[in-house]
């Protein structure tokens, strides 16, 4: 298992992810981005880990659901990255 595998990655508020689930970081403005977030919320697929704030950054998890953060993308890599 390597140095990250099977880590909790801190989203803010009390909520973590699993980093091995993690396929991609994004910031939430792009108009790509919010098409995928309508569509998840449709497909019942959105978590909102934004706790009542602005939604900065965008995870999509291997299980094609997408987790709404209001971390920036940069932190989250950081996290991710361990530093």
């Amino acid at each position: 298992m390597g140095k990250n595998k099977g880590k909790l990655i801190n989203l803010g508020f009390d909520n973590v992810v699993m980093r091995d689930k993690i396929i991609v970081v994004t910031a939430s403005g792009p108009k790509p981005i919010r098409r995928l977030i309508a569509e998840a919320r449709r497909a019942n697929r959105a978590i909102d880990a934004t706790n009542g704030r602005k939604t900065r950054s965008v995870i999509v998890t291997d299980s094609n659901h997408i987790i709404l953060s209001a971390s920036e993308p940069k932190t989250l890599a950081q996290r991710i990255d361990g530093i």
